[in-house]
């Protein structure tokens, strides 16, 4: 039930046809008693800076998701902006702060991250592989650099990309190594696929699978299918993964927090979804 007291938190992007978050956030805030609801909000690319500082103008707002394609123009909006966001180069949180400001971070990284740590995977002084340098890429290279990872490398043909991520790195987390070229996963901890190979069938695998061992942890981010070609390439070498949902799941109880709300697990938000 929306009535006058409940506290609105925007989900903004354009089209809204494939929106899952409020799937997730609304029937777990019905369980729990919290009068709050996520509303869809198609909004072009034209109309969104105007509309975002309109729309936190509003008495009754709470916050805001943001998701493609306003993810990177978010960032010139903000008054206040996290290390995660500011590595990633685009945002998809914002909350307002004392005095009107608008404050932004960008969770997709600490999803991902969060579900390494569920399943004990150790990031701390790691090392790990990363193939694909753009969005979803660079918010997960945020959050490793966060948790502590030693070492990361890099590979994307889009050399752009590629060194953007890798300055932005350095300048927030100097100690960590960076290294950019090959996309060869012998020797590493944690090798993840962070581009959209995989969303189709013809797709190839974005790195050579026979060259996984049983030591490397495969993360995935493509959430068409739980099992992707390259899932199911690494669990026949007999490595231990993620699927790409996790990634959606994880950061949700991050968001809650950024939102004031109590926090909840992965698990129970997979049992309440109405996906």
């Amino acid at each position: 039930m929306i009535s006058g007291t409940t506290r609105l938190i925007a989900h903004l992007g354009y089209p809204t046809e494939s929106f899952k978050a409020p799937l997730i956030y609304n029937p777990y805030f019905e369980k729990q008693g919290i009068d709050a609801v996520v509303v869809p909000m198609g909004c072009k690319p034209e109309d969104f800076p105007a509309f975002l500082k309109l729309l936190f103008r509003l008495s009754n707002i709470h916050g805001a998701l943001i998701t493609m394609p306003h993810k990177i123009a978010t960032m010139g909006l903000l008054d206040e902006i996290s290390t995660n966001a500011r590595v990633a180069g685009s945002c998809n949180a914002v909350k307002l702060g004392s005095g009107g400001k608008l404050i932004g971070d960008m969770f997709d990284g600490e999803g991902f991250v969060r579900g390494l740590k569920r399943k004990e995977q150790a990031i701390s002084g790691a090392k790990a592989l990363m193939i694909g340098a753009g969005g979803v890429g660079s918010a997960i290279a945020a959050s490793l650099a966060s948790a502590g990872l030693a070492h990361l490398a890099l590979h994307d043909d889009d050399k752009a990309a590629l060194d953007g991520l890798k300055a932005r790195l350095a300048t927030y987390y100097p100690a960590m190594q960076v290294t950019t070229g090959s996309n060869d996963p012998t020797g590493f901890d944690i090798v993840i696929n962070a581009t959209p190979l995989g969303m189709r069938e013809s797709d190839p695998l974005p790195l050579d699978v026979t060259r996984l061992s049983p030591g490397n942890f495969v993360g995935e981010v493509v959430m068409k299918e739980e099992i992707t070609p390259f899932l199911a390439a690494a669990r026949e070498r007999g490595c231990r993964f993620q699927v790409g949902t996790d990634m959606l799941f994880e950061q949700i109880p991050a968001y809650l927090e950024f939102f004031g709300f109590a926090a909840t697990t992965a698990e129970h938000l997979r049992l309440i979804a109405n996906l």
